[in-house]
């Protein structure tokens, strides 16, 4: 019963800690003067910073750790992530990046023999058109050049995490691919130096997003992970969208709109179908 209860605080925990990086980004960039690429830069040198101080403290392989590769998609993520939130509400950009990281997922599990039955399909089905809707122009759709740039850091992020499957230890994989990706997020500040805003209140959104929402909201939720099976550990994360709309609404005075309501039925139910049902399939062979 302990141990349960831990379980479930340790899982709310990660969520709230992920829905916060939405909140934290559109915070920062609708709030303060500063710019997508310099909080993309301090957010991704906060996040390493903490990692690796939690690596030290417990005491965890010090062996090299991470992949260039896997730290470009590491900040492909995080500044399409900030620069699609200058015009995007947290909600619209929770539930763009959530649908597309698992369709992400979805289609690359397809691509490399996978097989979904026809309630799967149903779903991915539904879950897509969710997303088209969303997107759809008209008078309450969101910004297309802020949409693209969400689905490209959800399908950034899908390769990410495809990525790090089986690459070792997550702690000391994480904190090494957000070493390397520091060297990427200085590259892009460098290349729009004549831009670069550096607000005080901006960055201090930024640290609370890389070493609080992000490292720490990690390690949290791979604690929580062996507690959880597998269908729960993939159906907890729908929550993710909805606690980002819920704190645009409660903290950034962001609306909820119809559109926005009826995509995040279609999109998160369609991927409740196909996760739900693909982990049953998995575990009873």
């Amino acid at each position: 019963m302990v141990n349960g209860m831990r379980v479930a605080i340790l899982t709310l925990l990660a969520m709230i800690a992920f829905a916060s990086n939405s909140l934290l980004c559109r915070l920062a960039l609708k709030r303060t003067t500063i710019d997508p690429a310099t909080f993309t830069f301090v957010r991704i040198l906060s996040g390493a910073i903490a990692l690796w101080l939690i690596v030290i403290t417990r005491k965890a392989s010090r062996l090299p750790a991470g992949s260039w590769s896997s730290a470009l998609a590491l900040l492909v993520y995080a500044a399409a992530f900030s620069f699609a939130y200058v015009t995007l509400s947290a909600g619209t950009g929770a539930l763009l990046l959530f649908g597309a990281v698992q369709a992400t997922m979805v289609l690359w599990g397809l691509r490399n023999g996978e097989r979904l039955d026809t309630r799967q399909w149903f779903g991915l089905t539904i879950a897509l058109a969710g997303l088209v809707a969303l997107v759809f122009p008209g008078l309450s759709a969101p910004p297309i050049g802020g949409a693209l740039l969400m689905i490209g850091a959800g399908m950034a992020w899908g390769i990410y995490s495809l990525r790090g499957k089986g690459a070792g230890d997550p702690l000391c994989v994480t904190a090494g691919n957000f070493r390397r990706a520091v060297v990427f997020a200085s590259l892009l500040s460098l290349s729009l130096l004549p831009s670069l805003k550096l607000d005080c209140a901006g960055a201090a959104y930024a640290i609370l997003s890389g070493a609080i929402a992000s490292g720490v909201g990690y390690v949290i939720w791979y604690s929580a992970l062996p507690g959880l099976k597998a269908t729960g550990a993939a159906t907890v994360q729908l929550s993710v969208p909805v606690l980002a709309a819920v704190g645009g609404i409660l903290f950034l005075n962001e609306s909820l709109t119809l559109r926005l309501l009826l995509a995040s039925i279609a999109v998160l139910g369609g991927i409740t179908l196909v996760v739900v049902e693909k982990r049953t399939a998995s575990s009873s062979i």
